[in-house]
């Protein structure tokens, strides 16, 4: 299983969080239950890491003491509404097809990371031709990334991890910037 790091945190936080309001999100279980292993992760690797020096505040140098790096959980959610809002507008535009052609990559574990992030990126691209624009492509990019997700986990459930874990290298590679600027970070 590929680890999730700090880097990854608001692009994770943003996926999650939109995946869970978003109303036809019929894998809320399974997904809570992931989001649970990868805290529990993240504190484990925290834990595990003996080479950092103790501060004079008490706390690891480079550790939060909660062992999660601060983010504004309301502003993540806030936003994500948001976006699922548009995403719901966006979700009659994907057609079945496309979301199939999506799980038969996913599914194919001879692709590396690179190959299903490329697939992506692509489908995305394609889709974003075929629909008009009434806000930034990235902010449309991403938006797509996340109904796409939604989709293909909706379909096959069993895709939960490795779906979650390309899309938010996906968002991280393409839209950091974009996501860091949004929630204010």
């Amino acid at each position: 299983m590929e680890q999730m790091n700090g880097s990854l945190q608001l692009e994770q936080a943003l996926l999650f969080t939109f995946l869970e309001v978003s109303p036809d999100c019929q894998f809320r279980e399974q997904l809570q239950s992931y989001r649970e292993s990868l805290k529990r992760q993240q504190v484990t690797l925290y834990q595990a890491s003996d080479d950092d020096e103790l501060q004079t505040d008490g706390n690891r140098s480079g550790h939060f003491q909660n062992e999660e790096a601060p983010t504004n959980e309301e502003v993540i959610r806030i936003i994500a509404a948001q976006l699922a809002e548009i995403g719901d507008q966006l979700n009659k535009e994907i057609q079945g097809r496309v979301v199939e052609d999506l799980v038969q990559h996913f599914r194919n574990e001879t692709l590396s990371r690179e190959d299903i992030a490329l697939h992506m990126s692509r489908t995305v691209k394609e889709l974003l031709r075929s629909i008009p624009l009434d806000m930034s492509q990235e902010k449309t990019m991403l938006v797509l990334a996340m109904v796409l997700t939604k989709k293909v986990v909706n379909r096959v459930p069993s895709l939960l991890q490795r779906v979650c874990n390309a899309t938010v290298n996906y968002m991280n590679q393409q839209f950091h910037e974009d996501i860091a600027r949004m929630l204010g970070e």
